[in-house]
């Protein structure tokens, strides 16, 4: 189906781009676009005007301070954090983003892009759950701080407010951090996934269970307490053709398993 008629915007900075999201009720954000614009083919949605980030380089920055905090621009595509070698300090983002798609998804998808559509299916939320991280954003009014446990409000709804932007992702010091996930096929849509973090305190973050992921903090990173601790959650997932709830159910907690397995090996 084709597009219905848009205006269309290519600020030069972010404060101009902010101005525009605060004059404009329906502007949306054009990052990647890989789900924006299928979704605006379908007439799901219908902004009045597309905001386009690309070509912001300020939203772009991949960086590492000297307190380990890695920070990450909203725009930096899948495939740059992937080749980042400031992101390597965190390998799970590149082991997860190098499994989102294909490599044209990849080249063009954003990380903010994927945390603002928040699809309770996607690969990252329950990363930035697990590991704690901080999301900015920016309103003409100045900045705010948000964890990323309270970023994700629902299904395709997050914190991220009219007028405002998420600019960038910024993520604690650590390294032990596992993912796991079942998708349909290789580079597929998850059907269940789970982080863990073990950087002192052990947290797990259950995606495709719930409108958003569910994190969870065992008594220890054993086997029997994790899987108390999922089977402790009342997790009551959604069914589809891809899945049932039981199913569902069982893999949560498979995969929490696997997922704090994988970052007890790393050090």
């Amino acid at each position: 189906m084709l597009l219905r008629e848009v205006e269309y915007a290519k600020p030069a900075s972010v404060a101009a781009a902010l101005s525009i999201l605060a004059r404009n009720d329906g502007a949306r954000v054009l990052a990647g676009g890989q789900t924006l614009i299928n979704v605006m083919k379908a007439r799901v949605a219908s902004p009045d005007i597309l905001v386009d980030l690309n070509g912001l380089d300020d939203l772009k920055a991949i960086e590492l301070g000297a307190d380990g905090k890695l920070t990450i621009g909203s725009m930096a595509t899948y495939s740059e954090i992937s080749a980042s070698a400031e992101a390597r300090a965190r390998p799970i983002l590149a082991e997860v983003c190098s499994q989102i798609a294909d490599v044209q998804v990849r080249n063009r998808g954003t990380i903010g892009g994927n945390l603002c559509s928040n699809d309770p299916t996607n690969h990252l939320p329950p990363v930035m759950c697990a590991v704690g991280a901080q999301m900015t954003i920016a309103s003409l009014d100045g900045e705010r701080t948000v964890s990323a446990e309270d970023f994700f409000l629902g299904v395709y709804l997050t914190a991220v407010g009219p007028g405002e932007l998420l600019t960038k992702i910024t993520i604690p010091a650590g390294k032990q951090y596992g993912f796991a996930a079942v998708t349909l096929g290789a580079d597929g849509t998850c059907i269940a996934n789970a982080a863990a973090s073990i950087n002192g305190s052990l947290r797990i973050a259950l995606g495709c269970v719930d409108a958003v992921p569910i994190v969870l903090q065992p008594t220890s990173a054993e086997e029997d307490a994790v899987r108390e601790a999922v089977r402790g959650a009342g997790l009551s997932p959604p069914a589809d053709v891809h899945a049932s709830r039981e199913y569902r159910t069982h893999l949560a907690e498979v995969l929490a398993v696997r997922a704090v397995r994988r970052a007890r090996e790393r050090s």
